[in-house]
């Protein structure tokens, strides 16, 4: 069995990484779901199995492990989509 990330910085970057697959296999529901904001409702199922991928590979004593990874959902697809027209800008 692999062993489980245990660094911060490097769950980090795991997150930012499932989120980004997320954003670029989904980006019509991404466009989408700015535009509308109701992205979380959109994608609740792909971000969902994201975030359980996430868990299996990261160490569950992490402090703050779910704030890494929803600090990823905003960092890598919700900035990445400030130039879609939205009435949430």
């Amino acid at each position: 069995m692999a062993r489980l990330v245990d660094n911060p910085n490097l769950a980090f970057r795991l997150a930012r990484a499932i989120i980004s697959d997320i954003a670029l296999y989904n980006q019509e529901k991404v466009k989408e779901g700015i535009k509308n904001d109701n992205i979380f409702e959109l994608l609740e199922e792909e971000l969902q199995e994201g975030r359980e991928h996430f868990h299996s590979r990261v160490a569950a004593d992490m402090p703050e492990r779910d704030h890494l990874y929803d600090r990823a959902m905003v960092d890598v697809m919700i900035r990445q989509a400030g130039k879609i027209e939205s009435t949430i800008w």
